[in-house]
């Protein structure tokens, strides 16, 4: 779709299935289970959107899914086909991982940093994106070496270490940068403490990418925050403020998790936010 004088791209990865309980935290599972159907493992289909931004400078990819480099035991565990990926999305919109200038992770969990880096023909584990500069905040990475115990499961090192050896890596110590006109990082704690967003502005038209603030369309109600959420509390007051915002000044936002819904603009409805859906 269009964005003024920008080009959005729905590339994503494959889907991947998490604890329907944990996506949804203390919300009881009579509450989404309709809307979210559970499989007998308990586990909700979640996608993976990785958004591609072409503006007149770069091309951008906003988070790169999982990736193909795990065993098989992982893909089983989440529940992801391998025939889906964004390694074939990507062609699919006339792109190869070649044409990718700038990579943006709003975070380093392996669902949102895995496909950072692949196997050569070596098996060595290499940049996926040759030519990329790869943007992730100063602090989620520190995190991300320095994980604990609560965390440690989230992390996979080989999705973020090699890009540090290879020099394609720039660590990012503001809250708001600018990467390009209208390519702006927003860091917006919560689900972790150096979680960033991504605002995309082009002749007066907004869309912000909401990463793992607002997964779902039905995050967008108060009180459902994802038990992944370490600072629960940072991401109500957070998404109040971003939410406010976005439906005063008609942002077009998009949902990285959500099955069915990947963009809307925000509505008021029965004393609370929903979403009218843009299809692409």
């Amino acid at each position: 779709m269009k964005l003024g004088t920008f080009e959005i791209y729905p590339v994503t990865d494959s889907d991947i299935y998490l604890d329907g309980g944990a996506v949804f935290g203390i919300v009881p599972r009579v509450m989404w289970e309709k809307a979210y159907p559970p499989d007998e493992k308990n586990r909700i289909r979640l996608s993976l959107l990785c958004p591609l931004i072409v503006t007149r400078k770069y091309t951008v990819l906003i988070d790169t899914g999982v990736g193909t480099k795990h065993n098989e035991k992982f893909y089983q565990i989440y529940g992801i086909e391998k025939k889906s990926t964004m390694l074939e999305s990507l062609p699919q919109f006339g792109y190869e991982p070649k044409d990718i200038d700038l990579v943006i992770n709003t975070h380093l969990h392996f669902d949102h940093a895995g496909g950072n880096t692949t196997l050569n023909k070596k098996g060595e584990i290499v940049p996926a994106f040759p030519r990329a500069r790869y943007l992730i905040q100063k602090g989620e990475m520190e995190a991300a070496i320095n994980s604990n115990e609560r965390t440690k499961a989230s992390y996979i090192a080989e999705d973020f270490l090699p890009l540090d050896n290879s020099q394609s890596l720039s660590r990012v110590n503001e809250d708001i940068v600018e990467v390009d006109k209208g390519i702006s990082l927003i860091k917006i704690g919560g689900h972790t403490r150096h979680h960033q967003c991504v605002k995309i502005e082009s002749e007066g038209d907004v869309a912000f990418f909401l990463g793992d603030l607002v997964p779902t369309v039905a995050h967008l109600h108060y009180p459902y925050i994802s038990g992944y959420d370490l600072f629960p509390l940072e991401t109500l007051e957070n998404k109040k403020k971003v939410l406010k915002q976005a439906f005063e000044e008609h942002w077009l936002l998009i949902f990285q998790h959500d099955p069915k819904v990947r963009m809307g603009y925000l509505k008021k409805g029965d004393g609370r936010f929903e979403v009218e859906e843009v299809k692409i």
